[in-house]
């Protein structure tokens, strides 16, 4: 429910109180002859039921009470029918608005009790029964309104929390695929910084030119890490694009800076899910930062194969050639990351020694395609 502020009450009961006095007024005038003209006693009855409100949020039972008996007294000393109801109507609302259904029931009984009571008094029975029947209905269709707008209002605050808890499962699986991006990022590049960087050094008395060759990827390995992490940060401002950092369409830029002597082959083509492009390159990209770790100078062959439901990868290399001088031991997050990938999409990863080297096998489900 929508709570208003304290300060509304009292504008509330500024418009109630200016309701019940003067349109009093003129219900007197108009039942002249068969209800009491209104005097002091009236006008001060009349105000109770607004003073009340303002209370309400402190003693919401207390103050409905309160309103309900000057209600009453006002009503079996002979005062004129009309504005003096809006008042308990107010409060009896705003008791089953706040939750306090069973209070606001009981009193409303109570009130049906003491009204129709007070009509069986006045002798005509005739009379007696249309006014019983008159103050049922009302009662019975007045807090039936009161129950209908209870449950619109829980409805509306339970569509909001929903909104809002999915809103936030949004944010903090987007801060969960920024996390693990910039691991990818970081963990391809940094490593292949390190191993041409090892490389170099090993090489830079002996070969000088294969020195300068491994310098020139640090150099774009690095040019790629920065413009990568921008990308990926860029999420976190307002009103930027939330597209793949990466793509399939992007392997021939990673293979050429990968340092490895990689042999990329396509079977098939389709458009593919942005999410479903984004983990396979990763896929790609982390099977081929172990390979520089594990398996310097080897040669590694990437495979991807477009199928009717799946995608396949298959990352192939064929063991180090190279003293493992280069390397030192990762995060050990590589193969489990590939998997947890492959498994967010409903597909499989299977890593392991295969002849003399690795293989990391890739199966990715497709949606279907449209016409």
């Amino acid at each position: 429910m929508v709570r208003k502020k304290p300060g509304n009450d009292i504008y509330v009961a500024l418009v109630v109180a200016v309701i019940q006095v003067v349109l009093s007024q003129g219900a007197a005038w108009g039942q002249r002859g068969f209800r009491a003209p209104l005097d002091p006693l009236a006008y001060v009855l009349l105000l109770v039921g607004p003073v009340a409100i303002v209370a309400r949020r402190k003693f919401p039972v207390l103050s409905t009470v309160v309103t309900l008996l000057a209600t009453y007294a006002y009503v079996v000393v002979g005062y004129p029918y009309g504005p003096v109801f809006l008042a308990p109507i107010y409060m009896l609302g705003s008791l089953v608005l706040s939750g306090r259904r069973l209070v606001a029931w009981i009193l409303s009984g109570v009130t049906l009790a003491v009204f129709l009571i007070y009509a069986s008094l006045g002798g005509n029975q005739n009379l007696w029964i249309f006014h019983a029947l008159a103050i049922t209905a009302f009662i019975l269709l007045f807090m039936v309104i009161a129950e209908l707008v209870r449950i619109r209002s829980e409805r509306r605050a339970e569509h909001q929390r929903v909104v809002e808890e999915e809103s936030r499962r949004q944010a903090s699986e987007e801060r969960l695929t920024m996390a693990q991006e910039l691991h990818d990022v970081l963990a391809h590049n940094i490593s292949l910084i390190h191993v041409q960087a090892s490389t170099a050094l090993h090489l830079m008395d002996d070969q000088p030119e294969q020195a300068r060759t491994a310098l020139t990827t640090i150099k774009s390995a690095s040019k790629e890490v920065l413009g990568e992490m921008r990308s990926v940060l860029n999420v976190l401002r307002e009103g930027a694009p939330r597209s793949p950092t990466a793509g399939l369409d992007r392997l021939d830029e990673l293979v050429a800076r990968s340092g490895l002597d990689v042999t990329l082959k396509r079977v098939g083509s389709r458009p593919l899910p942005p999410q479903l492009e984004r983990a396979a390159y990763r896929i790609v990209q982390e099977a081929l930062t172990n390979v520089a770790r594990h398996a310097p100078g080897s040669r590694v062959t990437v495979r991807l194969e477009y199928g009717t439901g799946t995608l396949g990868i298959l990352v192939t290399d064929t063991g180090a050639t190279k003293p493992a001088v280069l390397t030192e031991a990762g995060s050990g997050n590589g193969i489990p990351g590939m998997r947890e990938r492959a498994s967010a999409l409903g597909g499989t990863l299977t890593a392991g020694p295969v002849d003399n080297g690795f293989q990391v096998e890739a199966t990715l489900p497709l949606p279907e395609e449209t016409s």
